[in-house]
């Protein structure tokens, strides 16, 4: 599959087989996130790849997302915020946020184009996610989110996604200025 498909097939899919992908899928998806930009090529991020299905289980409960339980696999992304910020400062929080999203944005895109499926869970119970995981309880550790992977099912397969049109959120040279010229409006016509 090549990017712009990868891009433009990814969802979010709650739904999975009740059969294990092959687990080194996982491994080359987490491999692509390495690839993602890093503020002073600082790669400040760890990836709990859990196998278990208890803990799968267990971190279904600290998401309260029934659905994730069903997933054969999760993969739990982790920052260490102390990393960043003795090179940045205040800063390197920032920092750190921008670098798992960059890195997560790689990790999905690689899941995808290897049929592989997930769903970006950000809303968990931080210190049970720790506990499961045997992650150390340091406010330095960020659990950043939790990725359950599977195959998707056939019924989660024709689910679309609607997204902004281009025009709608694109500006040039200044805020709410939709012309690129004197009357040229882009448009995906135009992209």
């Amino acid at each position: 599959m090549d990017l712009n498909s990868a891009i433009k097939t990814r969802k979010s899919v709650r739904r999975f087989l009740d059969r294990k992908p092959d687990w080194r899928k996982v491994v080359k998806a987490i491999d692509a996130a390495r690839f993602a930009p890093a503020a002073g090529n600082q790669f400040a991020l760890k990836f709990v790849f859990v196998r278990d299905k208890d803990k799968v289980k267990k971190l279904a409960e600290a998401s309260q997302q029934s659905f994730v339980k069903q997933a054969p696999f999760a993969v739990v992304v982790v920052s260490d915020n102390a990393k960043l910020e003795r090179s940045y400062g205040e800063h390197g929080e920032k920092y750190t946020r921008q670098q798992a999203g960059a890195a997560i944005e790689n990790f999905l895109l690689a899941l995808n184009a290897q049929k592989l499926a997930t769903c970006w869970i950000g809303a968990f119970v931080e210190e049970q996610v720790k506990r499961v995981l045997e992650i150390p309880d340091s406010d330095n550790l960020t659990i950043e989110a939790i990725f359950p992977v599977g195959m998707e099912t056939r019924a989660a397969a024709g689910r679309g996604k609607s997204k902004p049109d281009l025009e709608n959120i694109l500006y040039f040279d200044k805020w709410k200025n939709k012309y690129m010229e004197p009357q040229v409006k882009i448009g995906m016509e135009n992209a």
